[in-house]
């Protein structure tokens, strides 16, 4: 019986009260905390179990340690926004909590999100006896503990990882962003890089195009782009000789993303406007919809899974693990549209690996380094359910 709280009450963090909420022999207490206490309400106002609310400003380490302290929860389930990460991780060492969140730190005023800002805490978090973990979404974090899951149980050794994300789905709106506009613009324009042979290779972005035929929703165009997932994967699959990371986009997201660049809406650099400062893209996704407010329309599927090759017992192996979620089966359930479903049941999934004791490690860690298994059991009974299939060969990318 444990008390967690929850900051974002964005579509994810509406996913994962939900969630937690189905689980009150696990979540004894819950709290939704977020700058913006009126999302709190509505989500709160949706489930049928008492949510506790508060207004937080998570880049206030003050106000953060002083919430802490007066809630008193078990863990910290981080799903606001990952400049605020470094923010949080202070604010649990400071009072004694476990960490977890589902998306790496970034900087505000640079494109650039790494583990090393994390991953120096380490010391710190062991020293503490407390535990952070990173990445507990879906990608990272599902198709990390896939990895994991294989290399455990299909390999003795993986050489080759190509992790494949697609949605199908349709929102209605000329251009509009599953999840957070400002973080998936900023992912989608950067330079892709992938992992071969032991070294780091860069691309222009999108520049890279295969087509994949994928299980239920059929052939997409795919592109390559740098995950994070790939930065820790590294380090922890035996034997790895190339990782990459690829996600469909339609034609039309392309166009409008394109000209949106061309007229410089994507800039992260401040520039003066009637006197005063402005971020381009702070002001587009001002005015962009909110992602939390397309599930209601948004119909078709998503399937997020990682193609792996390597040896077993000397012979050649491929598998493909994969997940298939609905856009409309999702909000039906929790109100929320299957990006942020697939981000916030994983989320729930490794808080309650954590409190029941299956991951209780002190340190820093990265999915993929804990046992998989009960995760993926999980992930069968919560709403993930994932298929194994195994390939002839991997794909000719």
């Amino acid at each position: 019986m444990s008390t967690v709280l929850i900051i974002g009450a964005g579509g994810v963090g509406r996913v994962v009260a939900h969630k937690c909420a189905q689980l009150p022999d696990v979540f004894s207490g819950i709290w939704l905390a977020s700058r913006n206490i009126s999302k709190c309400e509505q989500i709160a106002s949706e489930i049928d179990r008492e949510i506790f609310i508060a207004q937080i400003d998570a880049d206030n380490l003050e106000a953060l340690i002083m919430l802490i302290q007066r809630i008193q929860p078990k863990l910290v389930i981080h799903v606001a926004l990952p400049y605020q990460d470094l923010t949080i991780m202070d604010a649990c060492l400071a009072t004694g909590v476990d960490y977890l969140d589902t998306a790496n730190y970034e900087p505000l005023h640079k494109a650039k999100f790494a583990y090393k800002w994390q991953w120096a805490y380490q010391d710190r978090f062991q020293k503490a006896g407390r535990m952070a973990l990173l990445g507990s979404g879906f990608d990272p974090g599902v198709t990390n503990v896939f990895c994991a899951y294989a290399q455990k149980h299909f390999f003795d050794t993986i050489e080759s990882i190509d992790i494949l994300d697609a949605n199908a789905g349709d929102h209605g709106h000329p251009f509009a962003t599953n999840f957070n506009p400002e973080i998936n613009i900023r992912e989608v324009t950067a330079n892709g890089r992938f992992w071969e042979e032991g070294e780091w290779k860069e691309t222009a972005p999108l520049s890279i195009k295969n087509t994949f035929d994928f299980p239920v929703i059929g052939p997409k165009d795919v592109y390559l782009m740098y995950h994070e997932e790939l930065e820790s994967l590294i380090q922890n699959i035996n034997g790895l000789k190339r990782i990459r990371f690829w996600m469909t986009f339609s034609e039309q997201y392309l166009t409008h993303l394109k000209v949106l660049e061309n007229v410089g809406m994507t800039r992260i650099d401040p520039v003066l406007y009637e006197g005063k400062e402005m971020i381009p893209l702070q002001f587009l996704k001002a005015v962009l919809p909110d992602p939390a407010s397309l599930g209601e329309h948004t119909k078709g599927k998503t399937c997020i899974g990682c193609i792996i090759s390597g040896k077993k017992e000397g012979a050649d192996k491929t598998i493909y693990i994969y997940n298939i979620c609905d856009h409309e089966a999702c909000f039906e359930e929790v109100n929320s549209q299957a990006i942020s479903y697939t981000t916030g049941v994983p989320a729930m999934i490794g808080a309650k690996q954590m409190l029941s004791g299956k991951w209780k490690q002190t340190g820093v860690w990265n999915i993929e380094q804990l046992d998989p298994d009960s995760f993926m059991n999980d992930l069968n009974k919560f709403g993930l359910p994932w298929q194994v299939v195994e390939l002839d060969k991997h794909p000719d990318f």
